[in-house]
């Protein structure tokens, strides 16, 4: 058997993985079309890995399968440019933020009273505790 040569990427995991969580409401032909890919067999070729997920496709990619477009962007640049090549992309730009990140940082300014705290090993330790860590 061939190996496809995106199969093994963090991308073509979660893309496989949210076609399934999305299958009872929308299916993979309808999540192509919301893309607006031409092709609806795109999402298969993208979850099995024959394709790599186009940079400029991320948002729309991103609204169809109902998820974070910060967090998708980074599968696809990774799955684009490669790990490291990525990270160094990250380095120079910044990690990119979630909706649900954003969140969390939005509630922390609240609760500090925007007096940007310092990340204390208590701090780190509270937090650890709120995911069970």
């Amino acid at each position: 058997m061939t190996k496809k040569p995106h199969q093994d990427t963090e991308l073509a995991k979660y893309v496989e993985h949210r076609v399934l969580e999305l299958k009872p409401k929308k299916s993979q032909s309808l999540i192509a079309s919301e893309a607006g890919f031409p092709n609806p067999n795109m999402v298969t070729m993208i979850k099995n890995g024959t394709s790599k997920l186009a940079l400029d496709r991320v948002p729309s990619m991103a609204r169809a399968l109902e998820c974070d477009p910060a967090y998708l962007m980074r599968l696809a640049l990774e799955q684009a440019i490669g790990g490291t090549a990525a990270k160094a992309v990250i380095e120079v730009f910044g990690e990119p933020v979630t909706v649900n990140e954003r969140g969390w940082l939005q509630a922390i300014r609240k609760a500090s009273d925007n007096t940007n705290p310092r990340l204390t090993s208590r701090s780190q330790a509270a937090i650890s505790t709120v995911f069970g860590r």
